[in-house]
Order: C-alpha cells, then structure tokens, then sequence
C-alpha cells in the first residue's frame, strides 16, 4: 500500500530526510520513531502531499504522491501533528465540512458525519466550538477528520498527544481494530505506545533509518533481553552463584540491589546474544533445591535499545 523509494527533502543544504526507502503493507501498523529533528513530521508531510520531495518518490495505492497527488489524497487519511483544525467552528460545523469537501453529499454526510462521532466519542462537544475544547479533545476531532472518508491508508503524527490514559486506551484499541483493512503509520515519542499497538517499527535518525524489525526484534538488541532475575530471601552461596555463572549460555550475573542495606537480595543472570535461558535456569534452581523468593525473566529495555541507535550510547 505504501512504497517508498530514495525520498529525501533538503533545506538548503541541510538534509532533514536522507534517501529513505521502506515498505508497508495492508494489516501492518508501522511505528515511526526518532528523536526531535529526525525527519519523522517532513516523512509524513510528504507522504500526504502537503510537502514535495526534493528527490525520489513514494507511491501510495500504486499512485505516485508527485504525478498523481489528488488520488493519493483520496486514499489518504492524514492527523498532521496538533491537530490544526479552523476554531471558530464547531465540532459538528467542521466535521460536515471536511466530509463535504471529501465528496459526500447530505445524507451520506449526515451518515459519515454520526459515524466517526461516535467512533470518536465527540457526541458531549459536537455543538461547542473546537476553540473552546481542551487539547485531548482537539486531538479526538483531528483524528475524526482524518477517519471520516474511511481511508486505507492512515497517516498519524502523534495521534495520542494530549490524551488522557483512558483515551489513550480507546485511541489505540481503535487503531487496532481498523488495522486488518489499512496500511498505517503512525509517529510516536511513548516507548510503550509503540510495544503496545505497532506490527512493526522504523526508527530514523537524521533523516536515515537505523532500525527496521517488529517491536521484539528490536527489544532483542537490548543486553537485557531475556535476562533473568533472582530474587532471594538470604544471601546464596558464593558457590550457588559460581555454579550459575557456569550454566550454558550465561554471559555474567549482576548484583543489582545493596545487599548491606536492603533484606531482599536480587541478581540479574545476563544470557549471551540474548539466548533463552530461563528454563535451564529453574532447572538448576530446582534441581539444587535452592529456596528462592522471585524468578521472571526480563523483555530488555526498549529505552535504551533506542538510545544505542539515535545516539550510539
């Protein structure tokens, strides 16, 4: 549904896209994060027509965005990033207008129109003015427009910004449910709203993509992915934690809490390349009969994945 091919857009001689070229298909939600200034709005802009490139293309629904931009924007659903609406209308005044200009005609309008209201849960500010409404709210109409002609393909700029964690909540469950029939980028600065509702991330940094993988994938770049922690009541043996160091596949074992102040005592038994290790663990543990308090294993730190790429931290 969306190719994108050597894009790039240059400021004079600053490149703030740089020969981007990736994928997405109908059914993924794909999560495009980077720092401030990585490129993510300009992508996006472009994508949708609002911006040119200064080189390369993209083609949405086989329509190129540079020789065919008014059948892209047909196909388009597009939440620009805060929301920028006209204020002085109401909710209800706007959201007819932007179904009219869309090409729907009075009673399909009234019909589109009820539709993403209640889609959207804007029935309680459906007659006040958007100026009047607070941000989550002028994010919930943004988004409304942007759903209204029921689009295959959504673009959306921080589509959760200023919600509250209920709306939040029903934002990405929404986001969810409309992915099976839709090709969908959305821009993201929350870690977790990422894990929670993307197929698949591309994380840019100036203007270049330095990670493409499903949300696990890149987890999987963590030195804590699959890391395992111990928690006991008393401090084990010296040589209960000697002999752990020796199980296969374990790279070191981490004491990560003062054992000199604190009762509980926890170690994080870290794995080489990120190997599965928690079974052969428990079995050693259970095996030994050793008593301990806590055993999880650990998902690895999205945070810090995303600071190795943008920064080499």
């Amino acid at each position: 549904m969306i190719e994108v091919e050597n894009l790039t857009k240059k400021y004079g001689s600053f490149s703030a896209v740089d020969d981007l070229s990736f994928n997405v298909n109908k059914g993924e939600i794909l999560g495009f994060l980077g720092p401030n200034g990585a490129g993510k709005s300009t992508t996006m802009k472009m994508l949708s027509c609002f911006t040119t490139p200064t080189s390369g293309t993209a083609r949405i629904g086989g329509f190129d965005i540079i020789n065919d931009s008014l059948a892209v924007r047909e196909l388009v659903g597009y939440l620009p990033e805060s929301a920028p609406s006209y204020k002085d209308m109401t909710v209800l005044e706007f959201l007819t207008f932007i179904a009219e200009i869309r090409g729907f005609e009075k009673k399909e309008n009234k019909e589109k129109v009820e539709n993403i209201v209640e889609t959207t849960f804007l029935d309680k500010v459906l007659y006040q003015t958007i100026n009047t409404l607070s941000k989550g709210y002028r994010q919930r109409v943004g988004f409304a427009q942007a759903l209204i002609h029921d689009p295959p393909v959504l673009i959306l700029d921080e589509p959760t910004d200023g919600l509250d964690p209920n709306q939040k909540y029903e934002v990405r469950t929404l986001i969810k449910k409309m992915a099976a029939e839709k090709a969908i980028i959305l821009s993201t600065h929350i870690l977790e709203e990422m894990e929670a509702v993307c197929t698949r991330a591309l994380i840019i940094n100036n203007g270049k993509i330095v990670a493409d993988g499903t949300p696990d994938e890149l987890l999987s770049r963590s030195e804590r992915y699959n890391a395992v922690n111990l928690t006991f009541d008393q401090k084990p043996d010296a040589t209960v934690l000697s002999e752990l160091g020796q199980v296969a596949d374990v790279k070191q074992i981490e004491d990560i809490i003062n054992s000199d102040t604190l009762e509980k005592f926890q170690y994080r038994i870290i794995p080489e390349n990120g190997q599965l290790i928690l079974p052969v663990i428990s079995k050693f543990i259970n095996d030994k009969k050793i008593l301990v308090n806590e055993i999880y294993s650990e998902k690895g730190q999205m945070d810090k994945v995303f600071r190795n790429l943008t920064l080499g931290d």
